[in-house]
């Protein structure tokens, strides 16, 4: 994108996060509410939120349905957070919608309501949607959902994904306050989906019952691991067989929870039924378990003590022993994530990240130095990866703690292993078409 378009964008980055729609729901009328007469899915959660959402998406889209899907944060380009059919807006497609809305932004700021980034780019990608003439918009939640930017829409079907101790500080110190602000898009009438039991289920629940909402709580027993590889999961879920080529024992969870949600969509009978198993196997979802072809190297992106915990466990399956580089936001648990990582890693090599809100290595040493026998300390990414490397001795390297550690790696590799990585939404690049429906 152009620097001075994206010096301009990210230049708001230094509003903070602010949890409110009025400034969302001002810009969208002040543009002509392009939010208007496209159909949705809402994706909320803590963990999984980016696979539920790619994985809906890659099941409309394989429906021969002209699908937008909203997510966030992006890994190593902006642009990653917003496509159409896979496909990411472009430089010169973010740049037109940029300028187009410089004018009304200014409008806002003059009266004293600046917008967040967060804001912006929410806007931006109902835009983009409009002008690709998107008929279904798949739309990850940001932060919390009560408040979150996104939560301007009416969905067909709202979905609600394993709910964890996150974002205390804006979203309550409690599994039931996290609860009540993620249950803010439930809408009067419209069905939700979700795997959340105990208090967040409850919680769910009765925010469902007071709007009117029929929720659907998947039965654990009723998801069963049939095989899993480094390339995806095989499970079973009600009978029915499925494979899921997002590796790790959560996405069958993650995968079941997109298969009720397209369940409940109108046009499920009549288009998407026979896709639903196309559309999991066709789904890429970008450093989630991603092993790096012919080279000893893991890319995840977990930073949730819940997610540690799966990961571990999921590692130990599939990997057995490995190494860690690892480098954390500030606002995380290191302690938690130190003493999961120690169930499958006896070396870490911890790093400091290029953001503000990067995790000092001392706070990093005294977590994982109490859990594990070797912690090398690095002062960057690119130092911990070549140092993880040249002691590697035929253990797989993985990377994880946070998007900026993984987006920091990518950049490594291409420097190092040009052509090593690509950026993609799904494993079949061919078009996909119902039947009875006209191929553009």
């Amino acid at each position: 994108m152009d620097e001075d378009a994206l010096s301009w964008l990210f230049s708001f980055t230094a509003q903070g996060i602010k949890l409110d729609l009025d400034n969302t729901n001002a810009l969208l009328k002040k543009l002509g509410d392009p939010q208007l007469g496209m159909k949705y899915v809402h994706v909320g959660g803590s963990d999984g939120k980016g696979s539920i959402s790619s994985s809906i998406a890659s099941i409309l889209i394989s429906s021969g349905i002209r699908t937008g899907l909203y997510t966030s944060p992006h890994i190593e380009d902006f642009n990653e957070r917003i496509t159409v059919n896979g496909e990411m807006i472009t430089d010169a497609e973010a740049e037109e919608i940029l300028e187009r809305m410089r004018g009304c932004v200014k409008e806002m700021e003059s009266a004293g309501k600046t917008p967040t980034f967060f804001e912006l780019i929410t806007v931006m990608a109902f835009l983009h949607f409009k002008n690709k003439g998107v008929e279904y918009a798949v739309l990850e939640v940001g932060m919390g959902g009560r408040l979150d930017s996104t939560n301007v829409i009416i969905p067909e079907v709202s979905v609600i994904g394993n709910i964890s101790m996150e974002h205390t500080e804006y979203l309550g110190d409690t599994i039931e306050k996290i609860a009540f602000e993620k249950a803010g898009i439930i809408k009067p009438g419209v069905p939700c989906v979700t795997l959340n039991g105990g208090p967040a289920f409850n919680v769910l629940r009765k925010a469902a019952d007071e709007r009117g909402a029929p929720i659907t709580r998947i039965d654990p027993t009723d998801i069963i691991i049939k095989k899993m590889d480094e390339k995806g999961v095989d499970f079973s879920y009600k009978e029915e067989r499925y494979r899921i080529s997002i590796p790790g024992s959560r996405q069958a969870d993650n995968a079941s929870m997109a298969i009720e949600a397209v369940a409940k969509l109108k046009i499920y009978g009549h288009c998407l039924r026979c896709n639903v198993k196309k559309g999991l196997r066709d789904v890429r979802w970008p450093c989630r378990l991603e092993k790096i072809p012919e080279l000893p190297i893991i890319l995840d992106v977990t930073h949730t003590a819940a997610g540690s915990k799966a990961l571990a466990e999921d590692i130990s399956k599939i990997y057995g022993k490995v190494d860690v580089v690892i480098g954390m936001l500030k606002d995380k648990d290191p302690d938690t994530m130190a003493e999961n990582i120690s169930m499958i890693s006896d070396r870490t090599f911890i790093t400091m990240l290029d953001t503000e809100r990067t995790a000092g290595l001392e706070t990093l040493l005294r977590a994982f130095g109490n859990k594990l026998p070797e912690v090398i300390a690095c002062e960057n990414v690119s130092d911990a990866m070549d140092t993880a490397m040249s002691k590697n001795s035929g253990r797989n390297i993985l990377v994880t703690g946070s998007f900026h550690t993984t987006g920091e790696v990518i950049t490594w590799l291409k420097k190092m292993y040009p052509g090593s990585w690509i950026y993609s939404q799904r494993i079949m690049e061919e078009e996909h078409t119902r039947e009875g429906r006209r191929k553009d």
